[in-house]
C-alpha cells in the first residue's frame, strides 16, 4: 500500500474516533479502528496533530456531497431535487460541526498554524472554503437549470439563495421548532403567504 493510501485508510477509520473523543483519541484506539499497529501512524504522519489536520481537511471536503447532488435525478420534480440536496448538505455540515465541536472540547482550539502543516494540507479543499461553496453552489445550479424557462430568477442566484436560507437559517431554530427539510423547500418554492 503506498503512503498516500495508507494515510487516506488511516483518516477514514479515525474520522468517526475524532468525533466521538475529540483529540483525547488514543494511538491505542487509531490503531485498533485502522486495524494496524501503532507504529504504522507515524510512519503515515509525523504526530498525532499531522492526523487530526488530515481528518479535519478530510471532514471539510465537499466531495461527497457534490457526488450525492451530481447523482439526483434530474427528470425529479425540482422540490424533490432540492429535498434531496438539502439533506446531502446538511448531512455535510453535521459532519463538520461534529468534528469541530469535538475537536473544541478535547482542548484543541484552531488549528495549527498553516504555515506549521505540510504543505500539501495547508487547504482543505483545491482554494479552500470559498471554493467548496462555489462548487456546492455550482452544483445547485445544475439542479435548478432544467426549471429554467420557469423560474423568477436566474438559477445561479436561486442556488445563492437556497444555500444561504438552508445554511443560514435552520441551525438557529430550537430542535422542535426547527422546519423539516421538506417545509424550508416548500417555502423557498411557494413563498410563506398561503395562496388565496
Amino acid at each position: 500500500m503506498s503512503v498516500e493510501a495508507r494515510r487516506a485508510m488511516i483518516v477514514h477509520a479515525v474520522l468517526p474516533l475524532l468525533m466521538e473523543h475529540g483529540t483525547n483519541v488514543t494511538t491505542s484506539q487509531i490503531a485498533r479502528a485502522a486495524g494496524i499497529g501503532e507504529g504504522t501512524i507515524f510512519r503515515a504522519f509525523k504526530d498525532k496533530d499531522e492526523l487530526v489536520d488530515a481528518c479535519t481537511a478530510e471532514a471539510l471536503r465537499p466531495d461527497h456531497v457534490l457526488d450525492a447532488i451530481a447523482d439526483i435525478p434530474l427528470d425529479q420534480p425540482l422540490a424533490d431535487r432540492l429535498v434531496e440536496a438539502a439533506e446531502a448538505l446538511s448531512a455535510h455540515l453535521e459532519r463538520m460541526g461534529t468534528l469541530m465541536g469535538a475537536l473544541h472540547a478535547s482542548g484543541r482550539h484552531k488549528l495549527r498554524d498553516p504555515e506549521q502543516r505540510p504543505k500539501d494540507r495547508r487547504n482543505s479543499w483545491k482554494g479552500g472554503r470559498r471554493e467548496s461553496m462555489a462548487a456546492m453552489s455550482g452544483a445547485m445550479v445544475d439542479l435548478f437549470t432544467p426549471e429554467k424557462d420557469r423560474l423568477r430568477l436566474p438559477p445561479e442566484q436561486l442556488a445563492s439563495l437556497f444555500l444561504a436560507l438552508l445554511f443560514g437559517g435552520r441551525p438557529m431554530a430550537a430542535d422542535n421548532d426547527a422546519p423539516t427539510t421538506r417545509q424550508v423547500v416548500d417555502v423557498f418554492l411557494h413563498g410563506a403567504v398561503e395562496a388565496q
